[in-house]
């Protein structure tokens, strides 16, 4: 199965480079995640049920257009939470239940221009010999405390056969909405497609879902991993 294409960016507002990720997703009843989105948005199912994501990474090389990315400003680990959602004209897109970072200018400029549920963390994420280990604790705003620790082993890449329905439902995401003013806003993210790899968790110890509004997942997770890939976002559109 091919990955669907990723839009083209014309003026991007942002560059990043997203690395090291892994994609760590449960069923949700789609009840309880709908309760959790504003009303201009559905909860979008695969096979019946809401997925919610625990998606922690390196970010590297964030900048403006124009602008050279800075080595301190421009990496720092972030973990996001996150589910899959149409607006009310059918587009589909990823909604933020939360993403913490490591970089308080980041979580400041994200919440304020942006309107997302940023969070001040302190953060790492270290890799050596395809073992990753990422560390999360959310200093601000609250809950304090919330963590996420997460342990996993990189394993071989997906086959074709393997790149099934879920696995791009679940990954190849070009939109995010968000609300800016009180308005519903969204932006498309341009990038080819995900490198995604077998992963294998050994260790997890997280409330950032439960911080969230959500019970404690339940069930073995879907797993994916990636080394990553270069993304433009673009500017906010109503």
């Amino acid at each position: 199965m091919r990955a669907p294409p990723s839009p083209r960016v014309t003026w991007p507002a942002m560059y990043h480079q997203w690395s090291q990720m892994t994609f760590i997703h449960w069923r949700y009843p789609p009840s309880r995640v709908q309760a959790l989105l504003p009303d201009h948005l559905t909860v979008e199912t695969f096979d019946g049920t809401a997925w919610v994501g625990l998606t922690p990474f390196l970010m590297r090389g964030v900048r403006v257009p124009g602008v050279p990315a800075l080595p301190w400003l421009s990496t720092f680990p972030e973990t996001n939470l996150r589910t899959y959602v149409r607006d009310a004209r059918g587009r589909t897109g990823i909604w933020f239940l939360s993403l913490d970072v490591g970089r308080v200018p980041a979580a400041l400029l994200g919440r304020g221009g942006y309107g997302l549920p940023y969070y001040w963390s302190d953060m790492s994420v270290d890799a050596e010999n395809g073992h990753i280990r990422y560390r999360c604790r959310r200093r601000y705003p609250g809950p304090s405390g919330a963590r996420c620790d997460v342990e996993m082993e990189t394993g071989v890449p997906l086959t074709a056969s393997e790149r099934d329905e879920l696995a791009y439902f679940l990954t190849a995401r070009y939109r995010l909405f968000t609300v800016v003013a009180g308005r519903p806003a969204a932006a498309q993210v341009e990038h080819p497609p995900w490198p995604l790899h077998h992963a294998h968790l050994t260790g997890l110890d997280q409330d950032l879902v439960q911080a969230a509004g959500l019970p404690g997942p339940e069930g073995n997770p879907v797993l994916h991993a990636s080394p990553g890939v270069p993304v433009r976002v673009g500017m906010w559109s109503w």
